[in-house]
């Protein structure tokens, strides 16, 4: 299952785009915490760490307590975040409150472990799926899906139907969705192609006509 950082964080006023510019620079991310029956309550967190905290992450969609002004911790779902387009920092995320008996939407990356026996054999693996739409209660919130593809030979391919899925877990895509697949490399097809027959130099000789 995904782990749970702490994270700190800090009320703040809604204010405008100077006062969140200045925010920045200052090394805090500006945020909204919002949950089903409750209202948006406006936040800052340390931008650094949870930067940190998404290096470490197989994914974004990872799970935090925020501790709020110092307050009882509040467990939230990262449910989006912007980043600048020029510098890639980033500079603004949005908390989901995770309340009893909910579900939660996420991506999930998957993994693919081992050599196919049909690359040792010439082919090409090739991954179709690198992430998961997934949907389940928090709790149950896995941090990546890991599987093995060793015993792929020349033609074979795995599907989502293929994968070990964690309980309480749902994936969106159908069963016959094709995760990843060995295709035959050109090399070997180019091998086993009929070969063109050669043609003769010169043009083909032409009828004479008959002497008269």
């Amino acid at each position: 299952m995904a782990k749970t950082q702490t994270l700190k964080a800090e009320t703040r006023k809604r204010t405008g785009s100077g006062v969140l510019k200045q925010m920045r620079r200052e090394g805090s991310l500006p945020s909204v915490i919002y949950g089903k029956g409750s209202e948006n309550i406006n936040i800052k967190v340390n931008t650094k760490i949870l930067t940190d905290i998404l290096a470490h992450s197989a994914s974004e969609s990872i799970l935090v307590d925020l501790e709020i002004d110092g307050g009882a911790s509040q467990t939230a779902f990262l449910q989006s975040t912007q980043y600048n387009p020029l510098s890639g920092h980033l500079v603004h995320a949005d908390f989901l409150a995770v309340t009893e008996g909910m579900k939660i939407s996420a991506s999930i990356p998957v993994e693919v472990h081992g050599e196919p026996v049909g690359v040792k054999a010439g082919g090409i693996v090739e991954q179709l799926i690198r992430d998961l739409e997934i949907s389940c209660s928090p709790k149950d919130l896995p941090e990546k899906i890991e599987t093995s593809i060793e015993h792929l030979e020349v033609g074979d391919s795995l599907t989502i139907g293929d994968l070990v899925i964690p309980e309480g877990v749902e994936v969106v895509l159908a069963p016959d969705v094709l995760v990843a697949i060995v295709n035959e490399s050109r090399v070997t097809k180019s091998e086993g192609g009929i070969e063109g027959e050669e043609g003769e130099d010169g043009a083909p000789a032409a009828e004479g006509d008959s002497a008269e």
